[in-house]
């Protein structure tokens, strides 16, 4: 009975051994960003024409310019030096009221949900490499006692979230 158990056992594990080596485990050595791309121009995002708080677009191209120096291998530069150029537009920004303070009826928690349209292109070739449309992130603040945070606040998350779910749309396809 230990000798079946013990042949059953080896043969799974040198199953997973040879799915793992042959690259059915999920694993590769390759990079996950392109390459022959080295630099990325990211000039200011636009704000759609229904978008009325200021400043937005300026903060998030700040915020994508930094997520790509920190995550990625490529370097943030201006489009006449750029390999790639990554433009977008903040089409909407909605908020809504999750839950209310029942004593005063006021927002409690809110949540802030900003949409995208988005285009990353070599500039080399003219190929477009990424392109997304109603690409959609939310987050969640507090705007009650004691913490007490604003739009300010709560859109700083929304566009870190924004940030790296942007520059994560950079790495290559499996």
């Amino acid at each position: 009975m230990k000798a079946i158990i013990f042949r059953i056992a080896l043969f799974f594990i040198l199953s997973s051994f040879v799915l793992i080596t042959l690259g059915c485990g999920g694993y590769t050595m390759q990079s996950q960003y392109l390459p022959g791309v080295s630099t990325v121009a990211v000039p200011i995002w636009d704000r759609g024409k229904d978008v009325y708080r200021r400043d937005l677009e300026f903060r998030l191209t700040e915020a994508i310019q930094k997520r790509i120096e920190m995550d990625t291998p490529y370097k943030v530069t201006d489009k006449s030096r750029a390999d790639t150029q990554l433009t977008g537009t903040i089409d909407k920004v909605s908020q809504r009221v999750l839950s209310s303070n029942p004593d005063s009826g006021e927002a409690r928690e809110l949540e802030e949900t900003f949409y995208l349209t988005f285009e990353w292109k070599d500039l080399r070739s003219g190929k477009i490499l990424v392109t997304k449309k109603n690409f959609r992130v939310s987050s969640t603040y507090i705007s009650d006692e004691p913490l007490r945070e604003e739009f300010f606040q709560g859109s700083e998350e929304v566009i870190n979230r924004l940030a790296k779910r942007v520059v994560e749309q950079m790495e290559a396809d499996w």
